[in-house]
């Protein structure tokens, strides 16, 4: 399992919203098997980009920020840049899809 847990406080969508760049959410729990089974192809595909926000949020019925990105599986990546989902990965079973993700919102448009 990964070391940097899910995190309880999310920020406000108007936060996600406002933010510059690319950024990753993630929606899970810890204790989810999909997301624990996930952790490697996440990690893998995330630790040469090291300088994009990745913040994992604890999901759950009632949670606002996943509710505004209509999230239903965990764990869902969602790929933002400047504020605007570009791309989303849902139970990832690979690393590739995910770094596939990642070009999408790094790379110039």
């Amino acid at each position: 399992m990964s070391t940097n847990p899910y995190k309880e406080e999310a920020p406000e969508l108007s936060e996600v919203e406002q933010s510059t760049g690319p950024m990753i959410l993630e929606f899970g729990n810890d204790w989810c098997g999909y997301c624990q089974s996930a952790q490697p192809f996440i990690e893998k595909a995330t630790s040469s980009r090291a300088g994009i926000p990745h913040i994992k949020v604890a999901d759950g019925k009632g949670k606002r920020l996943g509710r505004a990105f209509k999230v239903k599986l965990w764990p869902t990546l969602i790929f933002l840049k400047d504020g605007l989902e570009i791309c989303r990965v849902v139970r990832p079973n690979n690393s590739q899809e995910i770094a596939d993700a990642l070009s999408r919102i790094t790379t110039s448009s």
